[in-house]
């Protein structure tokens, strides 16, 4: 008898080998028939489903931004709390970071497919930045939305670069939870927080 098919199954085991794949070999360098294989589903259903490969690449990129996004919003009353949940996130997920930089060679700076809608991701968390800005939160000499670019810089750059940190501050767990510290301690300076986490000074 043959199986019945399932067709929410076969798209995520789809994005699941479409993500090892395309953190593994970016954008050009992915194979279709390599995810197909790995999916265990045709190629052709691959293209009915998603369209062609950049666009396939987009969509799970997308997916995994989402999936941060959810499983730790951003959060400037406790931004300990938040730095330590995204670095524990992309240390547990190192491909989403390979997936942004891929796209980032790849596309550089002449514009992603679907800018709009990545922008509108971004300006969402930005905006409570705004917010705590506005409310007297948190110091407003930076602008939010560099402000968050910075934060992002921060926490993911032990993912982005894992040489790097086993070189310069170590790999084992008191090495790791004090880089954890140090980007905590950054994080309170550049939102204007002392290092008790105290509010910041007033704004003006």
């Amino acid at each position: 008898m043959a199986g019945v098919r399932d067709p929410e199954a076969t798209k995520a085991r789809i994005f699941e080998a479409a993500t090892a794949e395309f953190a593994a070999y970016g954008i050009a360098g992915a194979r279709i028939d390599r995810i197909a294989r790995e999916a265990r589903a045709n190629k052709q259903l691959i293209y009915a489903y998603f369209g062609n490969k950049a666009e396939l690449f987009s969509q799970v990129l997308e997916r995994r931004l989402i999936e941060l996004a959810a499983a730790n919003p951003v959060d400037t009353e406790d931004l300990d709390g938040w730095i330590d949940r995204q670095m524990a996130y992309h240390a547990a997920h190192p491909e989403l970071v390979r997936l942004v930089f891929w796209e980032g060679l790849e596309y550089g700076a002449g514009g992603i497919p679907h800018e709009k809608e990545r922008a509108d991701h971004y300006s969402r968390k930005a905006a409570a930045f705004v917010e705590a800005q506005a409310r007297g939160e948190i110091d407003a000499t930076i602008p939010a939305a560099d402000l968050f670019f910075m934060l992002i810089a921060l926490v993911s750059w032990p993912t982005v670069q894992p040489q790097m940190r086993r070189i310069l501050i170590g790999d084992t767990d008191e090495d790791r939870e004090r880089l954890r510290a140090s980007v905590r301690t950054a994080a309170r300076r550049l939102i204007g927080r002392d290092l008790t986490g105290g509010e910041a000074p007033p704004a003006g």
